[in-house]
This record gives structure tokens, sequence and C-alpha cells, in this order.
């Protein structure tokens, strides 16, 4: 694995192992809204036994689950919030909600029991948006997934007439449904019925939708690409064609589960993914292939990536760089980041710098953080044919660093630290420290630990300050590194000591 990280030229060595005596943060975390006992609008029949269904399903594979029933606007905010913190040092972040929904002008809105809505406008200040929701999954580390069960028609034809062309703009029908999202990297978002179309309740206590994500979501090995691929068609055969689940966004290259575990590593080398991969073949190949044929690029990569696992049979790596040029020429960025590092290390093919070099640029300039960050990389010491450039190698990490890159963050943060990065001072230093350590990046917690003599007095005070407004510290903040601090950056990433 080639990993990026400059600040190991101020002589960091990574040596991450939780002690003895020490607790991690959950891995899987969920959040479930139930919504029914509606006040002034119509009650709804299945919402509150398909959110208890789904909480007890997911406590079953292992999450830890926040279950909120039928909650006003304050109740649901302060459920976010607080969900939002828990999901910065969780693998997985996972909100599921079952209730009204209705789409205004490209904008989704799910209702708390509570809405009052006497005129269009009225939405907006009673309502929650599904922005707001992305925004409390949006610090998770692998993936974050929203799951609308939602929009059973419109719960305000009083005063929200969808048909109105002026009101219906940005919907892709005025008959009601919720309207397509474009989540970021690493976020799936799936509706429980196509964008502008209504779910179903079915027939008995919980509706289709609930049931085939519940039977799904148990299944041993099954990847969350292919899971959600049998959702949609075990709804689509449960209602006569009637409803189709669909989901949006740009899933990372690699394998998710929701049952199971996922690769080890925060960014995974090719060879990790090429394992990982090739677990998700050897359970469903079939679905596998067939999606791949469909030119879903995303499975023609895990089958590429596969081909790469040279423990297998199937390791045939001309076959692994057919696919993944293939996947080039539909223009898909994490194919060209992959293929990059494919020809960068020669794995199993001839070392290729120069074409590696120019795929590194493409993924970069499609904005995929790590390629940021690589090319960062390859500006500050001089690889792959390029004049050493460390602003420009700056410039780039901290471009990086803005997408959420932890081991940017971290790289920056160090030189800021040491006054070498202009405009940035110790508390930015501070800052995106603390935001590297919820990240994830074992190297900010390895430094900070073993190398705290390398961050100036002003740098630890910034953190301590940060570490006690959110409530992890409560010693002095006098910038020394004491064993009050260290317990604090511990619970920063996500460990905890405990008592022996």
């Amino acid at each position: 694995m080639i990993r990026r990280l400059m600040a190991l030229a101020l002589g960091f060595v990574l040596l991450v192992a939780p002690a003895l005596g020490e607790t991690r943060a959950e891995g899987r975390v969920a959040l479930v809204l139930g919504m029914a006992d509606y006040r002034s609008v119509t009650k709804l029949r299945n919402t509150i036994n398909d959110a208890s269904a789904l909480a007890e399903t997911l406590k079953e594979i292992g999450f830890s689950v926040d279950v909120r029933m039928d909650a006003t606007l304050d109740e649901t905010m302060e459920a976010l919030d607080d969900f939002a913190f828990k999901a910065e040092t969780a693998d997985i972040a996972l909100i599921y909600y079952a209730g009204h929904g209705v789409s205004v002008q490209g904008t989704t809105f799910l209702i708390p029991v509570d809405a009052q809505v006497r005129q269009a406008k009225d939405i907006v200040a009673a309502s929650v948006t599904m922005d707001q929701m992305l925004a409390a999954l949006d610090g998770a580390r692998k993936m974050s997934i929203l799951i609308l069960d939602s929009c059973r028609d419109n719960p305000f034809p009083d005063v929200i007439d969808l048909r109105d062309p002026e009101v219906a703009k940005g919907l892709t029908t005025g008959k009601g449904g919720l309207a397509a999202p474009s989540p970021e990297r690493g976020t799936l978002v799936a509706f429980a019925a196509r964008d502008g179309a209504v779910a179903l309740d079915g027939q008995g206590q919980n509706s289709p939708f609930n049931i085939a994500l519940r039977e799904n979501m148990v299944k041993p090995e099954l990847e969350i690409s292919l899971l959600f691929r049998q959702v949609r068609d075990d709804v689509l055969a449960a209602t006569g064609n009637q409803q189709e689940p669909t989901t949006y966004g740009a899933l990372p290259g690699e394998p998710f589960y929701l049952t199971g575990d996922s690769t080890a590593s925060l960014e995974p080398g090719v060879e990790e993914l090429a394992v990982a991969w090739q677990r998700v073949v050897a359970v469903d190949r079939e679905t596998l292939e067939k999606s791949a044929a469909a030119g879903d690029s995303r499975s023609i990569v895990g089958l590429a990536l596969a081909k790469l696992d040279r423990q297998s049979t199937d390791y045939a790596p001309q076959e692994a760089l057919e696919l993944l040029e293939k996947a080039v020429a539909a223009g898909d960025p994490d194919a060209k980041y992959r293929l990059a590092k494919v020809l960068e290390g020669g794995l199993g093919v001839d070392p290729d710098p120069v074409r590696a070099r120019v795929l590194y640029e493409e993924a970069a300039e499609a904005d995929i953080p790590a390629a940021i960050n690589d090319m960062g990389y390859f500006h500050f010491t001089g690889e792959l044919g390029l004049e050493k450039d460390r602003d420009k190698a700056l410039a780039l990490f901290q471009k990086a660093a803005a997408q959420g890159h932890t081991e940017a963050m971290f790289n920056v943060a160090s030189f800021a630290a040491n006054g070498l990065v202009p405009g940035l001072g110790p508390k930015d230093a501070a800052d995106l420290l603390y935001r590297a350590l919820r990240g994830g990046s074992e190297l900010a917690l390895d430094a900070l630990l073993n190398n705290a003599d390398k961050y100036p007095r002003e740098t630890w005070a910034g953190l301590q300050q940060i570490l006690a407004d959110k409530g992890l510290y409560d010693g002095t903040v006098d910038g020394a590194f004491g064993p009050g601090t260290r317990r604090a950056v511990l619970a920063a990433y996500g460990i905890f000591e405990t008592e022996n």
C-alpha cells in the first residue's frame, strides 16, 4: 500500500494499536426516526411499526441504535445534533426515516409530528430537510447511508398544490414524491420509491420496502450496492412493479457490508481492495457481473480489482487492466485513480509512471480527495517526473483537507504548527489536528501521543481548548501534554480508557 503522508518527513512513525484497558467507539451507529401520530396532517399507519422493526434488525447486525418516535421538530434536531457527534468516530453511520415527506422546488422536507403548515412558506420552518440529515451523517469515516421510507403522498394538499408548475418546479413529476438528491462521494441515499413517486404502505403491518430492506440487511456477506439492488427487485415483485426503490450516490472504491466486516483501513491499497472484492465475487459473482455488464462502473472496477488478488484462482492482471481501462474510457474518476495505483506500482503489470501521472492528475481534477493528496506528495518529493514544489504541494494538501481527507489534514497541520504554511498558525493547526483525529487518522493519533514535543505549546493549547469545548477535556488549557490531555486525544479519536 502506497501512503502519501508528508508528516513522515518530520520523523513520525506509524505505530498505533489499542492498549489494554481501552475501548473503542461504536463502529456502526444508526438513528431511526418514525413519525405517525401527526397533529395537523394525516396520520400514518405503518411507520412506527417499520421504524421499530428496522431498529431491532440494525441492533441484531451490530449497530448502536438511537430510536426517536413521533418526534417534534426540536426533538428531531436535537437527535440529529447528538448523532452527528457520534457519527464522526463511526466507520458507518445510518439514518432511517419513516414518515411524511414532500419536495418543493427541488428541496426535500421531512415532516415532524408537530408541523403546522398554513401556507407553502411555512414548510421551511416546520420541517427538517434532507440536507440537514445528510449533514448529520457527513462525518462518518467510511460510509454514510440515508434511507427515506417516506412520501405517502402530499401531506399538505390544501396549502401546497404540487400540480402547480410554479410550486412543483424542480420536481420530476407533479404528483408528489421526493426530489432526486446529489449526495457527496461516500454517501448513499436510498428512497423507498423512485424520485417523484409515492411509496406504498402495503397490506400488512410493514411496508413492502421495509420488509425487503430487513430481509436483505441480515444476509451475511452481501455487499451494500448488491443489497440495495436486491431490495429493489424484491419491492418491484411485491408491488407488481408499482413501486421501485432507488439509490443515489458515488460509493467509494472499496466494498462495504451492513452485516460482516468491511475493509480494515480508511484508505485501503490495491492489494487490500483486491482481496476485498474477491470476497464479493466469491459470494455473488453473478450479480456483480450482471451489474458490470449493465455498465455500472463501480462493479466493473470491483471485478477488475478482484482479478488482482494473487491468492485467488481468478488472478488475471491483464484482464483486470482491460476492465479498468473500460471504466476509465467511460469517464469514471475512481477507475482512473485505481488504474493509476496499479500502473505506478506495477501490480501484476509493467509499471507505467507516465500514464500513472496522467491518471492521477485527471482523478485529482475530478476532485477525488486521495488523488489530490497524492499529487501533493508527488509535487513535494519530485516523484513521477515532477519538479519539487512545496508551495504547490501544500496547496494540494489544503485542497484535499478541505474535502475531508484526514491524512491531508494532518499533513497541513504538521507544517502549519511549525510556521511553514503562510496564513495558518497554531490555532489552525489545532483545528486540523482535531478534525484529523475525529476522521480516524492513525498517523495523527500516533504523532500526538508519541511525538508530542514536535508541536509547539501554542498548538497544544489550541487543541486542548477545542477538546474542552467538545466536552472531552476538563483540565487546564496550558499547552502542556500530560495524562489528561492524552486521554482527551484518545477520546477524540474514539478510544476511551477504562478501569482495569
